[in-house]
């Protein structure tokens, strides 16, 4: 079975709008390098004046990890972002996007 997530990658106008670069590319790699991803990953970020929380999450099998990233942002956010895999491509979107 192929594994999941290696496939062409999108992301869509909000997240490209709202969430940093950098902060996405964090993001994809967080679901490289896991050993078993479900098709759907959560991640729910916070950031402010000193940096970007980031709580990773999946329902099955379950999962949960949650980092820090010290960096600038412009202002204080707070956003959920998904990251699909439909077998033929993967997405990144803002929750309210899906």
């Amino acid at each position: 079975m192929k594994k999941r997530f290696q496939n062409q990658r999108f992301l869509t106008a909000g997240v490209d709008a709202r969430i940093p670069q950098d902060i996405q590319i964090l993001l994809w790699c967080m679901v490289d390098i896991m050993d078993d991803p479900d098709y759907l990953q959560i991640f729910e970020l916070q950031g402010d004046s000193k940096g970007v929380s980031i709580c990773h999450k999946q329902e099955v099998p379950p999962y949960e990890n949650t980092v820090f990233v010290v960096c600038s942002v412009d202002q204080d956010f707070k956003e959920k972002v998904y990251i699909i895999d439909d077998e033929t491509h993967a997405t990144m979107l803002l929750a309210e996007e899906y």
